[in-house]
C-alpha cells in the first residue's frame, strides 16, 4: 500500500493554519503544521516531507527563508508559497525565487487542492524521470509508460538479444533511431560499433561510396582506399533510416549484404565480408512501394524479418508529461542552466497540442523555450507556435522568421562541440549521433559559405 504524501504546512494566521489543514486531510494527506517560519525550519529537519505550503509573510522567518533552506537542503521537495497579492509579479517573485507553484489570499479551497496535487504529480514525475536519467547517465533514453510504449519495451526485450533484422515503422520524428540504438544496446553486440546512417541524405553516387566504401581512384578525387559504414560497423549494429528513399540501383547492393553478408568498394572487385546486424526506418508503408514499383519487393521481405512500429506521439497520453520534464532538463543541462519550473498554462499548451512533427518537434520547442525563457520559468510566450495553434484551433508552420530544425541543430552542434574543445567524438557521445554526422554537417555548411550565390 502507498503511504499518503506527507506535507508540512507553514501560517502564522491560526484560522488559515486550521483551514489549510483540515482541507489537505480531508484529501487523505499526512499533515503537520506550524506556527510560524521557524517553527517550520525546525519541522523540516525532523522528518521527509513530500511538500511544503508556506505563507511567505510570518513571524521570526519568512516563508522565502523556508523556501531557501527547503532547496538547499531538500532539493527534491517542492515549495508552493501563499502570497496576499493575487498579481503576476508575485506569481514570477515566488517562481523566480525555486517554488513549484504560489496561492492567493484568500486561498480558493478548489485551487488549493489542485495546486497540491499538480506539485505532487510533478514530483512524482520528476524523481521517475531522474531515476531514468540515472540508469542511463549522459545517454538519450526512451521515455514513457502508455500501453503501446510498454508493449514496445516487450518486443524491444524480445529481439533485442537475437540477430535478426529489424525494421522500425513510424511518423518522422517519433523516435525510430532511440528504438534502434536501444536495441542495439541491449544486444550481444552492445560493446560494438553502432553506426546510424541517414540513407536520403546523399545522392546515389554518393550514398554508394558511403555505405560500401571505395578503392583508390575510384572516382575523382579517390586518392586512397576507404572503408564504408558497412565495414566501420564491423561486428556491431548499423542503423539505416528513411530506408524506404533507397535508389533502385542501391537496392540490389543492400540486398546483397543482406543475403551474403559482403560488401563491395565502389571500384574494387573482390567481396569483403563483413559481420553486421542491420536495422532500418522508414515513415513510408513498404508495401505500397513494392506495389508502386519503388521497392524491391525481396529487398523488403529481407528488411522486415521483425517489424516494430514506434506510435506517434499524439497516441502516447500523458507520456508528454515525463518527456517533457526530461527533455527541459536535458537540454538545460546543454545550456547551463538549471532545471527549469514549467508553468500550468505552458503545461497545458503542450498537453493540448496535437505534435505533428512528434517528439522532434517538442524537442525542438522547448529547445527553443529553455534557451529563450526568463528566471528559469518556461511560460505560453516562450512556446510560440503553440499559443498560437491554440488560438487557430490548428498545428502552425513556423514561417521565414523563425530557425529551421536544421538550424536549430546546427547551432546545438556548435553548441556541444564548444564544451567539448571541438572533440567530435566526445561531442557525438552526448548529441547520441555518429561522429561522421558532424563531419556531413560541417562539410554541408562549408560548402554552403563556398557558394557565392
Amino acid at each position: 500500500m502507498v503511504s499518503p504524501a506527507r506535507i508540512l504546512i507553514a501560517e502564522d494566521d491560526d484560522l488559515t493554519l486550521e483551514l489549510l489543514g483540515t482541507v489537505l486531510r480531508g484529501e487523505n494527506y499526512e499533515v503537520v503544521t506550524a506556527t510560524d517560519g521557524r517553527e517550520a525550519l525546525d519541522r523540516l529537519h525532523e522528518g521527509a516531507f513530500d511538500l511544503v505550503l508556506s505563507d511567505i509573510q510570518m513571524t521570526r522567518a519568512s516563508g522565502l527563508e523556508v523556501l531557501a533552506t527547503t532547496t538547499r537542503e531538500f532539493p527534491d521537495t517542492p515549495v508552493v508559497l501563499i502570497t496576499a497579492y493575487a498579481e503576476p509579479g508575485a506569481a514570477m517573485d515566488a517562481i523566480g525565487s525555486g517554488a513549484a507553484d504560489y496561492l492567493a489570499k484568500p486561498v480558493d479551497i478548489v485551487a488549493l487542492r489542485a495546486t497540491v496535487a499538480r506539485a505532487l504529480e510533478r514530483r512524482r514525475l520528476a524523481k521517475e524521470n531522474q531515476s531514468l536519467r540515472s540508469a542511463i547517465a549522459g545517454r538519450k533514453i526512451l521515455v514513457g509508460t502508455c500501453a503501446p510504449m510498454l508493449e514496445l519495451y516487450k518486443e524491444i526485450a524480445h529481439i533485442a538479444p537475437t540477430d535478426a533484422t529489424v525494421l522500425i515503422k513510424g511518423e518522422s520524428g517519433s523516435g525510430k533511431e532511440l528504438v534502434a540504438r536501444t536495441i542495439a544496446e541491449r544486444s550481444r553486440r552492445a560493446s560494438q560499433p553502432f553506426v546510424a546512417f541517414n540513407c536520403a541524405a546523399l545522392a546515389e553516387g554518393l550514398l554508394e561510396s558511403e555505405l560500401f566504401g571505395h578503392e583508390r581512384g575510384a572516382f575523382t578525387g579517390a586518392s586512397g582506399p576507404h572503408k564504408g559504414l558497412f565495414e566501420t560497423a564491423e561486428g556491431g549494429t548499423i542503423f539505416l533510416d528513411e530506408i524506404g528513399d533507397v535508389p533502385a540501383k542501391m537496392q540490389s547492393e543492400l540486398l546483397r549484404v543482406l543475403q551474403e553478408s559482403e560488401v563491395r568498394r565502389v571500384g574494387g572487385s573482390a567481396p569483403i565480408k563483413v559481420n553486421v546486424r542491420v536495422i532500418s526506418a522508414t515513415n513510408r508503408d513498404l508495401a505500397a512501394e513494392v506495389a508502386a514499383g519503388r521497392m524491391r519487393q525481396d529487398l523488403a521481405y529481407r528488411l522486415d524479418v521483425v517489424s516494430l512500429r514506434v506510435p506517434p506521439l499524439r497516441d502516447r497520453g500523458d507520456d508528454i508529461i515525463s518527456l517533457t520534464l526530461h527533455l527541459a532538463s536535458r537540454h538545460a543541462a546543454l545550456l547551463g542552466r538549471p532545471e527549469p519550473h514549467i508553468s500550468e498554462e505552458a503545461m497545458y499548451l503542450i498537453r493540448s497540442y496535437p505534435w505533428p512533427g512528434n517528439v522532434r518537434e517538442l524537442e525542438n520547442a522547448l529547445a527553443r523555450a529553455v534557451a529563450m525563457s526568463q528566471r528559469g520559468v518556461i511560460l505560453p510566450g516562450d512556446l510560440p507556435v503553440l499559443a498560437a495553434s491554440a488560438e487557430t484551433g490548428k498545428p502552425v508552420s513556423l514561417d521565414s522568421d523563425w530557425p529551421t530544425l536544421e538550424e536549430l541543430q546546427r547551432r546545438y552542434i556548435e553548441r556541444v562541440l564548444e564544451h567539448t574543445g571541438q572533440n567530435k567524438t566526445s561531442a557525438a557521445s552526448i548529441l547520441g549521433i555518429d561522429r561522421r554526422t558532424i563531419q556531413r554537417l560541417e562539410s554541408r555548411e562549408a560548402k554552403k559559405d563556398d557558394d557565392p550565390r
